[in-house]
């Protein structure tokens, strides 16, 4: 399997309320700074030498669209003189509706080989955008989506939030149809996860927002999945769904046990065998690392056959098409499952899996539970 690339950008102009990713304000000498470094980072990589071309590209955040169009060439030349990149490789970028220069730089950015784009709209409601703490508005998403279109992207993905605080299922629709009506290729819908350390999580718990609703929320996923399905998108992953041939190729590799290299503070690699690694946290002490000649790694995990099973198990039971047993059995020389017959079973009864020939896979039910179902593998 080909390698992908994740390249971190932390910086963003506001912190959502929800995020507990590595971020931090932006501020254009410190943006520079870490340009720099992280182009130095991919350019001097020695952690593996890649047998096959790179095959996706993924500038994630953070808001990469803060970056200047040079900055993110800069970074593109680095990989590109460290990695062979295959023809027709998916190089995508992350933006913030009403990020950028306009047409100026979204064309850049076609200049520069970048093929989608995926921006977090979360929502179409102002009064749930200013909840999150964003700072674009409804308006800015529809605008920003028809630049990208006029600019000749035709692979663009949204985000979209379910189970924010006060949200009711017609509003939920009403996000879903209007999403539905500019037609991205892709759709990545997710359920308000509250995470600890999080703004919201605080909010939360000084009662200023309300807890989310399971019940409403998972019968916001289970109409989510009707609506988007009979639009034709394809559910794909558990909270993924594209036109037919739009699935995201770099996300799809962290769900196969593909491997990918990271780079930038925070960012994660898996060598595709028995080894992830993973950088600093902090941009500041990140950049300060490798402007010294150091080594931004700070941990190194060295996986075990079981470990690697069982990861292929839990995270190939994200894709909705399910894990072929036969697949499996030729990999890992016997049957995986064996181990786990009796949680298979009492999943089977609770309606949670299935068996259909050789592969099995979540149902509906299973793809909203799906943390119970993957706590069997850990």
């Amino acid at each position: 399997m080909n390698p992908g690339i994740y390249i971190h950008i932390p910086f963003c102009r506001s912190r959502c309320s929800y995020c507990d990713f590595a971020t931090g304000m932006f501020e254009p000498a410190a943006a520079d700074r870490y340009v720099r470094a992280l182009s130095n980072e991919i350019r001097d990589w020695k952690q593996v030498a890649p047998a096959a071309d790179v095959d996706t590209i993924y500038l994630g955040g953070g808001t990469p669209s803060l970056l200047t169009s040079e900055q993110i060439e800069h970074i593109l030349r680095a990989v590109h003189e460290r990695f062979e990149v295959a023809a027709g490789a998916e190089v995508t970028i992350e933006m913030n509706p009403g990020d950028g220069e306009a047409q100026q730089a979204l064309r850049a950015w076609r200049e520069l080989g970048i093929t989608r784009v995926s921006f977090g709209a979360q929502t179409f409601d102002d009064e749930g955008l200013k909840q999150l703490g964003r700072t674009h508005t409804a308006a800015d998403i529809r605008r920003t989506f028809q630049d990208l279109r006029a600019a000749g992207f035709t692979n663009i993905n949204f985000d979209l939030i379910a189970g924010l605080s006060g949200q009711t299922l017609s509003r939920w629709e009403q996000n879903l149809d209007e999403a539905i009506a500019l037609g991205p290729e892709h759709l990545s819908l997710y359920l308000l996860d509250v995470h600890e350390g999080t703004p919201l999580a605080d909010q939360i718990r000084r009662g200023m927002r309300a807890q989310p609703d399971d019940d409403l929320t998972a019968e916001m996923y289970r109409f989510m999945i009707d609506r988007v399905c009979a639009a034709g998108y394809e559910h794909y992953e558990i909270s993924n769904f594209c036109l037919p041939g739009h699935e995201a190729r770099h996300n799809t590799k962290y769900w196969i046990g593909a491997p990918y290299y990271g780079f930038g503070c925070s960012a994660h690699s898996y060598d595709g065998v028995f080894q992830r690694w993973s950088n600093e946290r902090d941009s500041a002490r990140y950049t300060s690392l490798l402007e010294d000649g150091r080594s931004p790694i700070v941990e190194t995990l060295a996986l075990s056959e079981r470990d690697v099973r069982a990861e292929s198990m839990f995270l190939g039971l994200r894709m909705m098409r399910g894990l072929s047993l036969r697949e499996l059995k030729a990999r890992f020389g016997a049957d995986p499952f064996a181990p786990y017959q009796s949680d298979l079973e009492r999943f089977g009864a609770a309606g949670l899996i299935e068996i259909e020939g050789d592969l099995i896979k979540l149902t509906r039910h299973g793809a909203l539970l799906s943390n119970e179902v993957f706590a069997a593998f850990v």
